[in-house]
């Protein structure tokens, strides 16, 4: 089940994943990870707090380019956000992301995705608000528990 809430310039969403905190990580930091389920972006990053995390389309324009603000694998990983796909997104000054990941019983863990700073980026905060950041958690729930993507329409490939 994935839960979100919105107050103010603040996004919570919450899933539970039948996964090791471990293929989380890996699933958040992993360009053959990321391209299954985030809108086929390829993430490349070494995740260390300092360094650049980066997103690049299937075309290889580049989607985001961010910042690693704090790093502790593979529990907490918080990063800047801008995106650059949208000109009109691009224009608004960073916002923040923290993924948080929790160890659960019975193999399950809790991710948490925070995005917040959103106070002078309305068009980022409405451009992830609700399907955005829900989309791409379920895609990576879907990929992690059955290991085959969504497809377009929502169901598993498998």
């Amino acid at each position: 089940m994935t839960t979100a809430s919105q107050v103010n310039t603040m996004q919570v969403y919450q899933i539970v994943i039948r996964a090791t905190p471990q293929q989380i990580w890996d699933a958040i930091t992993q360009p053959e990870f990321t391209r299954q389920y985030f809108h086929g972006a390829r993430v490349n990053t070494t995740a260390e707090a300092g360094t650049s995390i980066r997103y690049y389309s299937p075309d290889g324009d580049l989607w985001g380019d961010d910042k690693v603000l704090e790093s502790d694998p593979p529990h907490r990983l918080v990063v800047t956000w801008r995106s650059l796909w949208d000109a009109d997104l691009a224009a608004e000054p960073a916002s923040r992301v923290t993924w948080l990941i929790e160890g659960q019983d019975a193999g399950t863990c809790l991710l948490t995705v925070t995005h917040d700073q959103l106070d002078d980026s309305p068009k980022t905060a409405d451009a992830v608000s609700g399907q955005g950041w829900m989309f791409v958690l379920s895609g990576m729930k879907t990929l992690l528990e059955t290991g085959a993507p969504m497809t377009p329409g929502g169901r598993s490939a498998s």
